[in-house]
């Protein structure tokens, strides 16, 4: 076969998958009026062939940045170890010199967001029932970006360099929960409609859940396996549930006396899926085994009785960071069962909302949020120091 020849083919299958992709991704009109124009024989059929070998195509370039990659081992000092990095210095800056990139609102208040895995799409839920999912480097762009270009630029353009690429309104109730799915691309959403949904967000088209999972109760918090099998909700009912991802099959654990005994409140799988720990109104946190699904160890009365807002694992699963109505968050050691560090100073008073206690990307930094001066707490994880204040 000649070069001419087979490059006037490969130019044909070019123009197939183009339409099978515009099919597949549900973009009907343009499919057809590319099909007028190609003439394709035989028909296209629906197929993400294309997108593929994009793919294959992006990830062989010599000169492209590679996607940040899910990894099993922690990199030195890349997490808190406090049996062995008591004095480290870290470079990392403080809360306070973060600085705002981009802004998006929703008609009523953000309660919950979640970062992908790879850390290039960021999702947030509303009180108003809504979802939206941003792409990071369109915000990065979209912050460096004068003010006078951005006037100029048509609405085709406006469309295609926005930051928000998804926006779902399927809920009927205000969203509590939401994460990614770790190996497909998937967002996950509970909410207090009763209902947990799954959205398939790389089809544009797409603006309802494809499968969803029908509760008892509102829906409080959810959590995924990494290797996204399974799916863990926490509602206003005491029982915590195990799913199923594939057959939504419903799992407890088979003792009674594991369950809490009021709202679970948060959910959190440890990093490699061994683990779950959970937080509650009734003022506990468990931890849970990830294989037999029973309650191995409770910290009864965490925060002195008061509801456990938060709780979430250290990268190399021998701590629990954990918030409270208290105003206090704890870091709990798991082999000793005990707190081994209370950071203080946000605020004196009861909380009235649930605010999450989180660690920064290397651990350094323990954060969360102050009601009353409207600001972000930042102290070194390792001793507690607090650190200056970043205006919210």
């Amino acid at each position: 076969m000649s070069e001419g020849t087979r490059t006037v083919r490969e130019r044909d299958l070019m123009y197939r998958m183009i339409i099978s992709q515009l099919l597949h991704d549900g973009h009907h009109e343009s499919a057809q009026l590319l099909s007028k124009v190609i003439q394709p024989v035989p028909d296209c059929p629906p197929s993400n062939r294309l997108q593929k070998v994009v793919q294959l195509g992006l990830r062989s370039e010599p000169n492209r940045k590679p996607l940040n990659q899910y990894s099993d081992t922690l990199a030195p000092a890349s997490a808190i170890d406090l049996d062995f990095d008591t004095e480290v210095q870290t470079n990392e800056p403080e809360a306070a010199m973060y600085e705002t990139c981009y802004v998006t609102s929703h008609k009523g208040a953000c309660r919950t967001a979640a970062w992908s895995l790879d850390g290039q799409l960021i999702a947030t839920a509303s009180a108003d029932a809504s979802i939206k999912i941003l792409d990071v480097e369109r915000m990065l762009a979209k912050s460096s970006t004068p003010a006078a270009i951005q006037a100029m630029e048509n609405q085709q353009q406006s469309v295609e360099s926005h930051p928000v690429i998804r926006t779902y309104y399927d809920h009927s109730a205000e969203v509590t929960a939401v994460e990614f799915h770790p190996t497909s691309p998937v967002l996950i959403s509970g909410s207090k409609d009763y209902t947990v949904k799954f959205f398939q967000y790389s089809k544009s088209t797409v603006k309802r859940a494809f499968k969803i999972i029908h509760e008892v109760e509102k829906v409080k918090s959810l959590a995924v396996h990494p290797t996204g099998d399974y799916v863990l909700v926490g509602t206003k009912h005491p029982t915590l549930r195990l799913y199923d991802i594939n057959s939504l099959q419903c799992f407890v654990s088979s003792n009674p006396q594991d369950q809490h005994k009021g709202a679970v409140l948060s959910v959190k799988y440890s990093r490699m899926g061994n683990m779950y720990v959970t937080g509650s109104k009734d003022g506990d946190i468990k931890i849970w085994d990830g294989v037999s699904n029973r309650c191995i160890n409770t910290f009864y009365k965490a925060h002195g009785g008061e509801s456990v807002c938060s709780v979430k694992f250290s990268k190399n699963g021998k701590y629990v960071l954990s918030s409270g109505k208290d105003s206090l968050v704890r870091l709990w050691e798991l082999s000793t069962s005990r707190t081994l560090i209370t950071y203080t100073g946000a605020g004196s008073d009861k909380q009235r909302h649930k605010n999450n206690a989180v660690f920064n990307h290397t651990e350094d930094y323990v954060l969360f949020p102050d009601e009353k001066t409207t600001s972000l707490c930042c102290w070194d994880s390792r001793n507690a120091e607090r650190n200056k204040l970043l205006s919210l």
